[in-house]
């Protein structure tokens, strides 16, 4: 099977015909990033080619500390391999496609003051794009943290050097996919937000 998926013209790529007018389509920004959530439950459509490309193109164009782009993002699509994975995270929902997003750590950008390292930073930012680029196209994701991160080195053969830093099981809403029972939980911007110095 070619995996030659970034040749394709966007003009001729079309948004997934989604199972509820809620999920997908072409919006404002205000709308996709409000009407976004974690979607469970998948249907077993495997993703388009040309979705995929333009998911992970979206990953590709994101920002880095310094440009150093560490990000290397494994496309697990075999079924038997997703089964495989959840040997190492109760949450694969069985999804037809996994990105496994890690960190090149030998390639991360580090503040000399303290030594911090921005792979979380960057990779959280790929991810982020991934999953409104998806999300625009019909495309539903979930963010998983919860893995055995030793299994899932052995499962996907990824080298030492590289940290798994989040998995993001992909795929097309079932129709009954909902928000989760915490989901529209918001802290208020009065106690996460600011202006010129933090209170005594």
């Amino acid at each position: 099977m070619s995996h030659n998926i970034f040749m394709f013209n966007q003009a001729h790529v079309t948004r997934h015909q989604a199972p509820c007018d809620k999920i997908g389509g072409k919006m404002d920004y205000t709308t996709l990033i409000t009407s976004r959530f974690s979607v469970r439950s998948f249907l077993k459509t495997p993703i388009a080619p040309e979705h995929l490309a333009l998911i992970l193109r979206a990953g590709q164009v994101a920002p880095t500390a310094g440009n150093r782009q560490p990000q290397r993002i494994l496309v697990v699509q075999q079924a038997d391999r997703i089964s495989q994975l959840a040997e190492a995270t109760p949450y694969t929902f069985e999804a037809p496609c996994i990105l496994a997003v890690c960190a090149e750590m030998r390639n991360c950008w580090q503040r000399s003051a303290d030594g911090f390292c921005t792979n979380l930073a960057d990779t959280a930012i790929v991810t982020t794009h991934m999953m409104l680029q998806a999300w625009d196209i019909g495309v539903g994701s979930c963010w998983v943290c919860v893995f055995d991160p030793f299994k899932v080195r052995e499962i996907l053969n990824i080298p030492d050097h590289f940290q798994i830093d989040c998995l993001l099981p992909l795929g097309y809403p079932d129709p009954n996919a909902k928000p989760g029972p915490k989901h529209l939980d918001r802290k208020s911007l009065a106690e996460t937000v600011f202006f010129e110095t933090f209170p005594a």
